[in-house]
Order: C-alpha cells, then sequence, then structure tokens
C-alpha cells in the first residue's frame, strides 16, 4: 500500500463516520420532536405531557452538542495529522529531547494532553449549560475544577508508568512484545476494576453503609436467595454534582460491593430499589460482566497486532502526515497515530457493541422478574425515565447504532410479558 492510497482510505472513512454521526444525530432529532406532543399510550397516566416534553427537548439539546463534538474531533483529528500539528510537536520535543526514550514518552503523553484539554470547553458548556438549563446539575465550578486536577493526576500517577512500561516493551521484548503488552494490559484493566471502588472512587465521592435497616435488610435477603456475596452495600453522595439517580456494582471477587446514589434513595420505594439491585445483580450472575472483561481483553490483542504490523509500515506513518524517524525508534510515534485514528476505523463496530448489551440487559430484567419482581422493575424505570428525562420515543436506527440499553417501550413490554415472580415484594 502507498501513502497516497492510505491517506484517502482514512480520509474517506473518516468522512463516511462524521456524515454517518450528522445523519444519526439528525433523525434522533427529527423523531424525537415529531413526537414530543403527545406521551405513548403505554406511559399515559404515568408520565405526564410536561415531563415527556422536557425529556425531548433535553434528547435534541445534547444530540446538537454531539454534533459540535464530531465535527470539532475531526477538525482536531485533521489539524493532528494532515495539517501537520504532531509533525511539530516531534520536531520540537526531538530538538529538545533527542529521540530515545524520553521522547517517546513525551510524544504519547503531549497528545493525550492536548486532545484532553481541548475537550474541556465541551465538558464545561455540557454541565453549566444543558445540565444546568434542565435542573440535572449540582456541580460548582470549583468542584468541576477540582475534578479535572484529580483526573490529571491519577492519569499521570497510573498513565505514565503504564505508558512506559508498554514502550519498554515494545523496544525491548522482540517481535512478540504486543503478546507480553497484552498481558500487562489485561493485567492492569483487572487490577483497577479490583482496586477501583477502594482507592480510586474515594477520592471524587463520599461512600457510606447503607443506613437504613429494613432496606438493608431487604437486600441481604435478595443477595441470599441469588446466592450473591458483596463487600458491602453503600450510599454514594451522587447529589453534590448532578440530580440523575442511578446504581451500580464495582470490583471483583471479595471487592464487590454495591453502590447506590443517594438521589435514587430518595425517589424509589423499596420493593422498586429491591427490583433494580436484582436486575444489577443479574448481570453478575449471568456473567456479563466476565463476558465484557473477556471480550475487551480479546479485543485489545487484535488491536495490538494490528499496531505491531501497522508500526513497521512506513505509508502509515506518511499517510498521516508525519515522517518516521530513520535510525531511531517510532514506537511513541506509532502508538499515539494508532490511539488517534482508531476510532475512525472501529466507528461502524458501534451497533455489534449495542446489540449484545442490550441483549444483556434483556437477560438481567429476566433475572429480575424471577427473583424480585416485574412490576416493581416497572415501576422504577418509569421514575427513572421520568427524572433522568430519557426520551420514551428514540428514532429505532439511532437508537440500534448506538443505545447500549433497549428503548423504554420495547423494554417494559418485555418485561410485561413476564410471569410475576414470587419474591416478597
Amino acid at each position: 500500500m502507498t501513502s497516497f492510497l492510505f491517506t484517502w482510505i482514512f480520509l474517506a472513512l473518516l468522512a463516511l463516520s462524521v456524515g454517518l454521526k450528522y445523519w444519526l444525530a439528525a433523525r434522533q432529532i427529527r423523531y424525537v420532536i415529531r413526537r414530543s406532543d403527545a406521551v405513548p399510550q403505554q406511559f399515559a397516566g404515568q408520565i405526564s405531557l410536561e415531563a415527556h416534553r422536557k425529556a425531548a427537548a433535553y434528547t435534541v439539546a445534547k444530540q446538537r452538542l454531539s454534533m459540535i463534538e464530531t465535527a470539532f474531533g475531526a477538525a482536531v483529528l485533521l489539524a493532528l495529522t494532515l495539517c501537520g500539528a504532531l509533525q511539530w510537536i516531534c520536531d520540537r520535543l526531538g530538538t529538545w529531547l533527542g529521540y530515545g526514550f524520553g521522547f517517546q514518552l513525551a510524544v504519547v503523553a503531549s497528545v493525550v494532553l492536548i486532545v484532553s484539554l481541548v475537550d474541556l470547553p465541551l465538558e464545561w458548556y455540557r454541565q453549566f449549560r444543558i445540565e444546568q438549563a434542565f435542573g440535572f446539575n449540582r456541580m460548582t465550578p470549583a468542584l468541576f475544577l477540582a475534578d479535572t486536577v484529580k483526573s490529571i493526576g491519577l492519569s499521570v500517577a497510573i498513565g505514565l508508568p503504564l505508558l512506559g512500561l508498554m514502550l519498554v516493551l515494545m523496544r525491548f521484548a522482540g517481535s512478540h512484545w504486543w503478546v507480553y503488552a497484552w498481558l500487562v494490559w489485561c493485567g492492569f484493566t483487572v487490577a483497577l476494576t479490583v482496586l477501583f471502588p477502594i482507592l480510586i472512587a474515594p477520592l471524587f465521592n463520599r461512600f457510606t453503609p447503607l443506613a437504613d435497616p429494613e432496606l438493608l435488610q431487604r437486600i441481604q435477603d435478595l443477595l441470599a436467595r441469588t446466592g450473591f456475596a458483596t463487600s458491602g452495600v453503600y450510599t454514594m453522595d451522587g447529589s453534590r454534582r448532578s440530580s440523575h439517580g442511578n446504581a451500580y456494582f464495582s470490583g471483583l471477587g471479595a471487592a464487590k460491593r454495591i453502590v447506590f446514589f443517594d438521589t435514587l434513595l430518595e425517589r424509589l420505594q423499596p420493593s422498586e430499589i429491591e427490583a433494580v439491585l436484582a436486575h444489577e445483580l443479574g448481570h453478575f450472575r449471568l456473567q456479563h460482566v466476565r463476558k465484557r472483561l473477556l471480550l475487551t481483553c480479546l479485543a485489545s490483542l487484535l488491536l495490538l497486532f494490528v499496531l505491531n504490523w501497522l508500526m513497521q509500515q512506513v505509508w502509515f506513518y506518511q499517510g498521516l502526515g508525519v515522517e518516521p524517524l530513520l535510525g531511531a525508534r517510532n514506537d511513541g510515534l506509532a502508538l499515539v497515530l494508532f490511539i488517534l485514528v482508531m476510532p475512525v476505523f472501529t466507528f461502524l463496530f458501534a451497533p455489534v457493541a449495542s446489540l449484545l448489551s442490550r441483549r444483556h440487559e434483556f437477560e438481567a430484567d429476566r433475572f429480575a422478574a424471577r427473583y424480585a419482581s416485574s412490576h416493581a422493575l416497572i415501576a422504577a424505570l418509569i421514575k427513572l425515565y421520568k427524572d433522568n428525562a430519557t426520551t420514551l420515543t428514540p428514532d429505532p436506527i439511532h437508537s440500534t447504532f448506538y443505545n447500549s440499553h433497549p428503548p423504554a417501550s420495547i423494554r417494559i413490554e418485555r418485561l410485561l410479558e413476564l410471569r410475576p415472580s414470587s419474591a416478597v415484594a
């Protein structure tokens, strides 16, 4: 392959991904607006017209921002590659640092930092314009800044050593470095999953043991019925940042813990909380978490194999507007180029991941109906749809491409088809 041909393939796929994203966003906007003046019959009497219109407006606002993000992201990508910004960065860093290991590390770190800083204004707008306008934001500018500083600090403390180890393997581990790098990546992923709830999450939120003894007993009974062990049940102060409600599991093995947003506990009845928890338990008991972790590891192995091949091709660098170094290692340069352009080449696989995720959601719903109450889960979902301003009428094509959860109407219809469980609700 020639660099010229690769450039045109890259530009064609970038144009396709940008065009498809715009088309899907425009479809979603039109579809939601046209159905914003009437609550779907399935939800009549449970969600008001005012709440339905709010959800439509919220969805439209997010989609319009996503269109700006798409254009912005494409512009930054082209600026860094074909317009010469990455070449300029390499030239400056090479002049200051030489072209050894420090240069390789600095190239990747610099680009990651630049992209992160470029994204900050959009994140600010999302939080303090859209979320604020629809009554969801509770974050202060000071807290936003503190979160940003903590995130950068964690990236430096965790990301730089990991990046350094990857570059060392690329340099010294021979032709099969990508296998060793994959083993390191998988180990890091598992370790982070275990340590995140213990060491990282408390840096951003306060976690306290669930204080309601009746609710705690109900949860313990559910855990006993499902044969699930956990290290604890906690309440998280999610209301410091947002009024959105949620619940989740984190950790693996003995480090698993159940976390409820305080906003969720304020809105749902005990039977509804139990049903939501049963759904989350279903993801663990049905091995969804392990399956996703396994798929992630397999995908990373394939990507590292492709990177190993691409970094040996001169057209890969030149086709993206960068001249490879002669007589020196190009590991950092290859890695950063691969990170930048990989989303362009993998975007069309998004519906596959969404399909798998939606299938897991249906399976977890069936698990919840078996061990808790399908009717309580329906009641909880309707409250969450309303409180989180989730549209009840998403565009089917947009939903198929992006959504990790089934549309509200289909999900509830499936739940209504299930036989009521015998569990105490």
